[in-house]
């Protein structure tokens, strides 16, 4: 296992201590604060373990982990904010689909089914070349908006 050494400027600390001592910060940033306050190996900081930060805080240890990690990896200023994850959304469907598989839900069912269901509604919109794949909650997400 790896083991990231947090080392803080007098400068990063001073920041560090703001945001626990007065401000009006997110909980995230204020244990963040904390947790690099309590990491820092430097000559201005005494080193905790993670575990025993881990227990003061009422966190995970690997939470005390990864954020030393992305200290080290990515910097003093990432730390304090929340990470950004960029939203994957591949749009498969356009109002001409939304007609298509409209019309298609309120045709008659293939032979042996009662009714249309979501996965034989999705197989049928492949097998007609609306779309080169869907999934059956992609095909349910449109037809509640519809309703």
């Amino acid at each position: 296992m790896v083991r990231y050494k947090v080392t803080l400027t007098k400068e990063e600390r001073r920041v560090l201590e703001g945001i626990i001592g007065k401000g009006k910060h997110t909980s995230q940033e204020f244990r963040n604060a904390c947790i690099l306050l309590n990491s820092d190996e430097g000559e201005f900081g005494s080193k905790s373990t993670a575990e025993s930060i881990a227990k003061i805080l009422h966190i995970h240890i690997k939470t005390v982990e990864r954020l030393k990690q992305r200290f080290v990896e990515e910097g003093f200023e990432f730390c304090l904010s929340r990470k950004d994850y960029p939203e994957v959304m591949n749009i498969k469907t356009d109002g001409d689909f939304e007609a298509h598989l409209i019309a298609l839900s309120c045709s008659e069912a293939p032979e042996g089914y009662v009714r249309w269901s979501l996965r034989l509604l999705a197989e049928k919109m492949v097998e007609l070349n609306y779309v080169d794949s869907i999934s059956h909650e992609t095909v349910r997400k449109v037809l509640k908006k519809t309703k």
